[in-house]
């Protein structure tokens, strides 16, 4: 049970109802998650223009759902892992990869291997990734650009992930059947 309530239109501040909405016109529901969220209108924008921004991104939607998975195994985030497992797949990306990353083993596809690793390497390392990690991301054919990109799904996702931790965000169920669980959680 999550420990935040879960709003819905009619229970969320007035500044957050029209966000709502919106999310409702794209989903056909409000998620958990920004149900969550709703609480503070501010967090509730950033969590969403924070998204539009990334999907505006250089990034294919494919490899946009590899760098969010990723960030959401490394986090042990179970709600993300869920709902973007299901996500992930809408956006067709190939199921062993969507296998792997919820592993936490190679992708046999290497240039989503090289997503997949150096998303996890600045993730773990709070963005502290030598020269030799981003040259092989470049040389796996990513840019400079595509760099500054995994940051900001990073901080896209990092926001997400840390809020369902929090408030123990329940699963929708549109994602029931993607459930996972995390091996450990660093819970202090």
């Amino acid at each position: 049970m999550s420990r935040f309530d879960v709003h819905t239109k009619k229970s969320a501040p007035e500044r957050s109802v029209k966000l709502l909405e919106q999310a409702e016109s794209v989903f056909g529901f409000v998620p958990n998650l920004l149900g969550v969220l709703a609480e503070s209108p501010a967090a509730l924008k950033a969590y969403m223009n924070l998204g539009q921004i990334f999907d505006e991104s250089s990034f294919s939607p494919v490899e946009r759902q590899v760098a969010i998975l990723a960030v959401n195994r490394f986090n042990a985030c179970e709600y993300c892992m869920g709902a973007h497992s299901v996500i992930a797949r809408m956006n067709k990306v190939p199921e062993q990869a969507i296998d792997a990353i919820r592993q936490d083993v190679p992708i046999e596809d290497r240039r989503l291997e090289a997503l997949r690793k150096f998303t996890t390497k600045v993730t773990a390392q709070r963005g502290w990734v030598s020269k030799q990690h981003v040259d092989e991301f470049e040389e796996a054919g990513f840019t400079r650009a595509q760099v500054l990109e995994v940051i900001l799904a990073v901080s896209f996702k990092t926001l997400s992930n840390y809020v369902n931790h929090v408030a123990k965000t329940p699963l929708d169920q549109a994602f029931h059947g993607s459930e996972w669980k995390a091996a450990d959680q660093n819970v202090a």
